[in-house]
């Protein structure tokens, strides 16, 4: 396993790999979403983080997920399409991924290790999990899917400075 994120790779929904590498020196927030959740409307939070600290080094990672009731089920142009119409979301986001079980991607793979849930969990329990990367690569603190973007701003502005 890498010493931080910046060791891994991941496909963006348009289909390209791009090393995480990319985002150094930059506060992220990656998050596991879906389409058809309870919690999809935390999309337009997690874009007005994303508008507000981008200019600061900040950006939100999503990454589609189809393990919890089978909430986003579409094709990956699919999700790009509704993201984009519905929520505006101009943050990047990559392919369509699993994070548990036997195909966890390895990112996530890390991300859990480095950051467990409650009780010292390493599962993902639902969509929307957030998990705050500081900006040395370092997995700082997980939220859990109900913890809505605004509550999480003061952390992400405690990361940035």
């Amino acid at each position: 396993m890498a010493n931080d994120i910046y060791s891994y790779h991941a496909a963006t929904i348009g289909g390209e790999t791009v090393a995480l590498e990319n985002y150094r020196n930059r506060v992220l927030l990656i998050v596991n979403t879906a389409s058809q959740c309870g919690f999809t409307p935390q999309l337009a939070g997690l874009e007005a983080l994303h508008q507000k600290f981008q200019p600061q080094g900040f950006a939100v990672l999503g990454f589609p997920c189809n393990q919890f009731g089978a909430q986003d089920p579409g094709s990956n142009d699919e999700i790009a399409r509704f993201c984009e119409l519905t929520y505006a979301v101009s943050f990047p986001l990559f392919a369509k991924v699993d994070v548990n079980g036997a195909s966890t991607h390895p990112l996530f793979a890390y991300l859990k290790e480095q950051a467990p849930g409650v009780l010292g969990s390493k599962k993902i329990k639902w969509n929307f999990t957030k998990f705050l990367i500081d900006r040395n690569g370092n997995a700082i603190e997980r939220f859990a899917p109900s913890t809505k973007p605004e509550k999480i701003e003061q952390a992400v502005i405690a990361a940035l400075d």
